[in-house]
């Protein structure tokens, strides 16, 4: 089977992949949407250069996908870069969005591909506390709800963090995973592939929500993190 993976180089995408690759199939891409307007109802938006990072160190082609985010144009600009894709299935993150979910389904079925969501409506607790415990670097790039604060930004996700994030999800009512747009991560190493992804950002608060502005990114490729 090959396939590609549509990823953001959040958590939702690494666990997909990884998924993946425990099918033992030959996973070809990494498949990233670029937005270059400012808004897109499909697609996250910052950090997501960190997936060419991810590329390099598994030693997969990455494939961004450069479009202004248009509702329509979006799907339209994926399609075709997928098009050219000598690819069986497309893989994706996708945990409880109807609509991220029904799109990429009708777009596959376009292409003659199949599409697979392995995470559909996994137990949000099982998927977070899962990552940790299989050797994910899950880095927290924003929060946006009551509960986060300034601290958690730039957070790498461990035994002791994962605690806290779950006191606090039930004080404070908020989804663990962050499905309900609580948080974003990007993730800088893991079981499928070799070295680290070091963040260099600086924080940016802004009263009740912050995000981590990211300057660039840089790998090592002598360790294994985990």
């Amino acid at each position: 089977m090959r396939v590609a993976i549509l990823s953001s180089g959040g958590k939702d995408s690494a666990a997909a992949w990884w998924w993946a690759t425990c099918q033992g199939w030959d996973v070809n891409y990494l498949v990233t949407v670029v937005i270059n307007g400012e808004d897109s109802m499909m697609f996250q938006i910052p950090g997501v250069g960190v997936v060419e990072y991810q590329a390099k160190l598994a030693g997969i082609e990455w494939l961004p996908v450069e479009t202004q985010g248009e509702q329509n144009k979006e799907m339209q600009d994926l399609e075709h870069a997928l098009s050219n894709l000598a690819i069986d299935a497309l893989v994706c993150g996708a945990l409880r969005s109807d609509y991220q979910k029904s799109r990429i389904e009708r777009m596959c079925h376009n292409l003659g591909i199949i599409s697979y969501t392995p995470l559909w409506h996994q137990a949000g607790l099982g998927h977070i506390t899962g990552l940790v415990e299989n050797g994910f670097g899950v880095v927290i790039t924003s929060v946006a709800c009551e509960g986060l604060d300034a601290s958690w930004i730039g957070k790498t996700l461990d035994n002791d963090s994962i605690k806290s994030l779950i006191e606090l999800s039930k004080i404070h009512r908020f989804n663990v995973d962050g499905e309900g747009g609580e948080y974003e991560t990007l993730v800088t190493y893991g079981p499928h592939f070799v070295g680290k992804i070091t963040i260099d950002g600086e924080v940016k608060w802004f009263g009740q929500r912050g995000e981590l502005e990211i300057k660039s990114f840089a790998t090592s490729l002598d360790c294994r993190a985990g």
